[in-house]
Order: structure tokens, then C-alpha cells, then sequence
């Protein structure tokens, strides 16, 4: 079989024919990939990807509250209640104890 001017061999045309066809799957799953993700967005789903690298940034900032609140507790006195002053604390201690409602021995409440 001779070949002419400009006539490919069949080596020539296979080798054509499947890099036609691997450009062509390319081109179709980028498509699909395309759009799968658009109506997986618009369906509100997260990918395993999105999900791992939300728990990364949370993670993260939640270590910085964390340091943040440790900063600030060691800023801080460790007492934070109010001090009450010695004349308030021997007034507090100086007081009677009122016996309310209290009985007497013949069950009679006193006055």
C-alpha cells in the first residue's frame, strides 16, 4: 500500500486518534467537575476539603482566645471580689444576732 502526499500512516492516525480522545476526556471532566461543584454549592453542601480547613481556621482562633484570656487573667490580681474595709468587716463581726421568731420553753413566741 503506498501512501500519498499528505496521507498519514494508521500508526500516524492512532496515535492522532488517542491523543484526540485524551484531550477530550480532559476537556469533559473539567466540565463536569465545573459543574458539579457549582450545584453542590448551590445546594448548600461542603466539601470534606472546606470542612477541613474550616476546623483548621478554628482551631487557630480559638488558641489565640485562649491565649488572649491567659494574658489577661495574669494582668489581673488573682482576687477580682471587691475588698471590703476594716471598719465594715468590725461592724459586720460587732452586730447581735437577732433570734427571730424564736420560742420560748412554754411554746409562747417572744416579743
Amino acid at each position: 500500500m503506498k501512501i500519498g502526499n499528505g496521507e498519514k500512516t494508521p500508526q500516524e492516525l492512532a496515535a492522532a486518534l488517542n491523543n484526540w480522545a485524551r484531550e477530550s476526556g480532559e476537556a469533559i471532566k473539567a466540565r463536569v467537575e465545573e459543574e458539579v461543584k457549582r450545584n453542590v454549592s448551590k445546594m448548600g453542601f461542603a466539601k470534606e476539603a472546606d470542612l477541613l480547613r474550616l476546623e483548621r481556621e478554628l482551631s487557630k482562633e480559638l488558641k489565640e482566645v485562649k491565649e488572649l484570656l491567659k494574658s489577661k487573667n495574669s494582668s489581673t490580681s488573682k482576687d477580682t471580689s471587691p475588698k471590703r474595709s476594716a471598719s465594715s468587716k468590725s461592724a459586720a463581726k460587732k452586730l447581735p444576732k437577732k433570734n427571730v421568731g424564736a420560742k420560748k420553753k412554754n411554746g409562747k413566741q417572744s416579743k
